[in-house]
Protein backbone atom coordinates (compact mmCIF):
# COMPACT_ATOMS: atom_id res chain seq x y z
CA UNK A 1 0.00 0.00 0.00
CA UNK A 2 1.55 3.35 -0.92
CA UNK A 3 1.94 5.97 1.80
CA UNK A 4 -0.65 8.68 2.40
CA UNK A 5 0.24 12.34 2.97
CA UNK A 6 2.11 12.43 6.29
CA UNK A 7 1.15 14.66 9.21
CA UNK A 8 4.03 16.99 10.09
CA UNK A 9 4.42 18.68 13.42
CA UNK A 10 6.78 21.66 13.11
CA UNK A 11 6.83 24.37 15.79
CA UNK A 12 6.41 27.83 14.28
CA UNK A 13 8.93 29.32 16.69
CA UNK A 14 11.63 28.09 19.04
CA UNK A 15 14.02 29.68 21.52
CA UNK A 16 17.74 29.51 20.71
CA UNK A 17 19.45 26.78 22.73
CA UNK A 18 16.31 24.77 23.47
CA UNK A 19 15.51 21.18 22.49
CA UNK A 20 13.09 21.04 19.55
CA UNK A 21 11.52 17.95 18.02
CA UNK A 22 9.80 17.86 14.65
CA UNK A 23 7.68 14.83 13.90
CA UNK A 24 6.27 13.22 10.78
CA UNK A 25 3.85 10.30 10.62
CA UNK A 26 1.63 8.46 8.18
CA UNK A 27 -0.18 5.25 9.04
CA UNK A 28 -1.62 3.83 5.81
CA UNK A 29 1.55 2.72 4.06
CA UNK A 30 2.47 -0.96 4.07
CA UNK A 31 5.33 -1.77 4.47
CA UNK A 32 5.82 1.10 6.98
CA UNK A 33 7.18 4.29 5.46
CA UNK A 34 10.59 5.78 5.95
CA UNK A 35 10.73 9.53 6.40
CA UNK A 36 13.09 12.12 4.96
CA UNK A 37 13.16 15.68 6.27
CA UNK A 38 13.92 18.67 4.06
CA UNK A 39 14.95 22.20 5.01
CA UNK A 40 14.41 24.95 2.43
CA UNK A 41 13.90 22.25 -0.20
CA UNK A 42 17.20 20.45 0.53
CA UNK A 43 17.27 16.92 1.95
CA UNK A 44 18.77 16.81 5.44
CA UNK A 45 21.56 14.32 5.93
CA UNK A 46 21.08 11.49 8.37
CA UNK A 47 23.74 11.97 11.01
CA UNK A 48 25.64 8.85 11.90
CA UNK A 49 26.89 8.22 15.41
CA UNK A 50 30.51 8.66 14.39
CA UNK A 51 29.82 11.92 12.58
CA UNK A 52 31.84 12.97 9.58
CA UNK A 53 34.39 15.69 8.98
CA UNK A 54 32.30 17.12 6.16
CA UNK A 55 29.30 17.85 8.35
CA UNK A 56 30.64 19.06 11.71
CA UNK A 57 27.85 21.64 12.02
CA UNK A 58 24.96 19.15 12.07
CA UNK A 59 22.97 19.97 15.18
CA UNK A 60 20.17 17.45 14.77
CA UNK A 61 19.39 13.75 14.83
CA UNK A 62 17.06 12.42 12.15
CA UNK A 63 15.36 9.05 12.58
CA UNK A 64 14.07 7.84 9.20
CA UNK A 65 12.04 5.04 10.78
CA UNK A 66 10.14 7.11 13.36
CA UNK A 67 10.06 10.33 11.35
CA UNK A 68 11.49 12.49 14.12
CA UNK A 69 13.95 15.33 13.62
CA UNK A 70 15.47 16.30 16.94
CA UNK A 71 17.53 19.42 17.57
CA UNK A 72 19.44 19.18 20.86
CA UNK A 73 20.16 22.91 20.84
CA UNK A 74 18.57 24.94 18.08
CA UNK A 75 20.43 27.93 16.67
CA UNK A 76 19.38 30.82 14.45
CA UNK A 77 20.86 28.82 11.57
CA UNK A 78 18.07 26.26 12.04
CA UNK A 79 15.43 28.82 11.03
CA UNK A 80 13.88 27.75 7.75
CA UNK A 81 11.08 26.00 5.93
CA UNK A 82 10.73 22.32 6.76
CA UNK A 83 8.73 19.47 5.32
CA UNK A 84 9.00 15.72 5.35
CA UNK A 85 8.48 13.03 2.76
CA UNK A 86 7.18 9.51 3.41
CA UNK A 87 8.13 6.65 1.11
CA UNK A 88 7.95 2.86 1.31
CA UNK A 89 8.94 1.85 -2.20
CA UNK A 90 5.34 1.44 -3.36
CA UNK A 91 3.66 4.13 -5.41
CA UNK A 92 4.68 7.76 -5.15
CA UNK A 93 6.27 9.22 -2.06
CA UNK A 94 4.09 11.75 -0.24
CA UNK A 95 5.11 14.96 1.48
CA UNK A 96 3.43 17.23 3.97
CA UNK A 97 3.00 20.96 3.45
CA UNK A 98 5.97 23.20 4.15
CA UNK A 99 6.05 24.81 7.59
CA UNK A 100 8.34 27.60 8.68
CA UNK A 101 10.24 27.38 11.96
CA UNK A 102 11.62 30.66 13.30
CA UNK A 103 14.39 30.41 15.90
Amino acid sequence: VPPTTPMCDVPSSAMTGTVVQLSCKETEGSPPSEYQWYKNGVALLEKTRTGSARTPNITYTMNKKSGTLLFNTVTKNDTGEYFCEASNGIGLSQRCSVKRMQV
